[in-house]
């Protein structure tokens, strides 16, 4: 598995990476075969979810940022 799959925030799909790595450590023959899309597709459903909800929090960290700085605006303009 690539290195960078294995960060803080990807730690609830370490069992799904697990099984994807040993499916591909049975051989060449076998990833060729197809025998590890399902827990390729596992893996790509449960990284999809992650950055999902790493999105959401981004997301809502953002808007109260941009609603302190509004806030901070117009106390400065009721002051002036």
């Amino acid at each position: 598995m690539h290195p960078h799959l294995h960060t803080k925030d990807n730690i609830a799909c370490e069992e799904v990476m697990t099984a994807l790595e040993e499916c591909h450590a049975k051989g060449f023959l076998w990833k060729s075969m197809g025998m590890c899309n399902d827990a390729k597709h596992q893996v790509t459903l449960c990284l999809r979810a992650e950055r999902l909800k790493r999105t959401a929090k981004n997301r809502e960290n953002a808007k109260a940022k941009r609603d302190a700085i509004k806030a901070a605006w117009a106390e400065i303009d009721e002051n002036s």
